[in-house]
């Protein structure tokens, strides 16, 4: 599968509202996911891993609405523009997350995501 037809079916995933599929299906074991910030979600390593912190996220957030836009590619890279308006569950605050997230492709995974806001 290319990259192009990766990127366009995690963004097709989302907008079914299908986000909870997209690691199962293209997530390599090796994942690495890297967040904009220092701490232990800064930088996570392996499948096991990434599933955890979507899980953590989940339970830590409520989701009122998401837009997904993109995606656009650059060989075995693609980013998607993630806007989402969430409630912290422990704090109560609602915000508006607006992010950009690169994904490197090798062997029909995605074996990196990098998120930018």
């Amino acid at each position: 599968m290319t990259t192009k037809a990766i990127a366009d079916d995690v963004v097709a995933m989302s907008k079914a509202g299908n986000i909870e599929g997209i690691g199962p299906k293209y997530w390599a074991d090796d994942i690495v996911s890297i967040e904009a910030m220092d701490g232990p979600m800064g930088r996570i390593e392996g499948r096991a891993g990434v599933d955890a912190k979507g899980e953590w996220w989940s339970g830590a957030h409520e989701i009122h609405g998401a837009e997904t836009h993109g995606p656009w590619v650059n060989g075995d890279q693609f980013s998607v523009r993630w806007v989402m308006d969430v409630t912290q569950k422990d704090s109560g605050t609602r915000l508006t997350i607006d992010e950009i997230a690169l994904y490197t492709v090798r062997d029909g995974k995605i074996v990196e995501e990098k998120f930018f806001y």
